[in-house]
């Protein structure tokens, strides 16, 4: 289970090191192979590759000819690169990737269980200021009774 934030950069070759609190769960579950692709929310998704794979099968088996379907498709298949960490367990991200999620020197790295979300940092900060949850809100119904 992967959570929790940090910031990063990225250095002058478009790299950037597996925060430390990660990187030893990572390289036990993943043996380093990971793979990175574009979200619709215009972050990055970093997934182990074995955790990928089933859903990138559920994308697959989707309809090329239906538009949503095909869009996703694109972005999340089109967009996926197989990353392998280097010895000093950085990854690169791709200039696609980079210039998809406008990431510059500075992102943060989100932990969201199975995988890790990678944001520009501004991007992110407004996104959670668009979040607005409140008691009104309609929640789905399997949060229907939860509390924290």
């Amino acid at each position: 289970m992967y959570r929790g934030a940090t910031r990063i950069n990225l250095d002058g070759k478009n790299r950037i090191a597996i925060p430390t609190k990660y990187r030893e769960k990572i390289l036990i579950e993943s043996s380093g192979l990971l793979v990175l692709t574009a979200h619709i929310y215009k972050c990055l998704l970093l997934y182990p590759q074995f955790a990928w794979e089933p859903i990138q099968e559920k994308i697959m088996n989707l309809s090329s000819f239906e538009k949503k379907s095909s869009g996703l498709q694109r972005l999340l298949v089109g967009f996926a690169e197989d990353i392998t960490l280097d010895k000093a367990n950085r990854l690169l991200i791709p200039s696609e990737l980079k210039n998809y999620a406008e990431i510059d020197k500075n992102a943060i790295f989100i932990g969201q269980g199975s995988h890790f979300e990678i944001w520009n940092c501004d991007y992110y900060y407004e996104h959670l200021a668009q979040i607005n949850i409140t008691e009104e809100n309609d929640f789905p119904d399997e949060l229907k009774g939860f509390s924290l």
